[in-house]
């Protein structure tokens, strides 16, 4: 978490960080980037999605992971996005179905060997 905090403030511009709880206990932490220069196929276009997700080990699949993606898209929508990016490294234990699962499609790209997905928002 030190470095996410130290990557949102050295981008403070786009990096909305925020720490995941329940009551008093903090669950996990998720960084969304809004409004970044994306680059591709050697230009550049404006995206907003998440960033970072760490849910607790011992508090994955009880529904955090789902609540803070869920928050970052009510987030993204008022802020007028009408996609929400994401990327994942591929791999048997990796996170590719769980954001599969909330709806996110696979667009063709990769970016530094990560799967990149989309969610429309509309």
């Amino acid at each position: 978490m030190v470095k996410s905090l130290a990557e949102a403030y050295v981008h403070a511009d786009i990096a909305w960080p925020r720490l995941i709880v329940d009551g008093d206990r903090a669950v996990g932490f998720l960084m969304a980037f809004l409004d970044a220069d994306w680059h591709e196929d050697g230009g550049s276009v404006v995206r907003s999605g998440l960033w970072r997700l760490n849910i607790a080990a011992e508090e994955q699949g009880k529904g955090y992971g789902r609540f803070a993606v869920e928050s970052v898209a009510a987030e993204l929508r008022r802020r007028g996005a009408t996609e929400f990016y994401v990327t994942w490294e591929p791999g048997d234990n990796g996170p590719e179905g769980f954001y599969l699962g909330l709806g996110f499609r696979k667009n063709g790209e990769v970016v530094e060997s990560e799967t990149v997905g989309v969610l429309d928002l509309g």
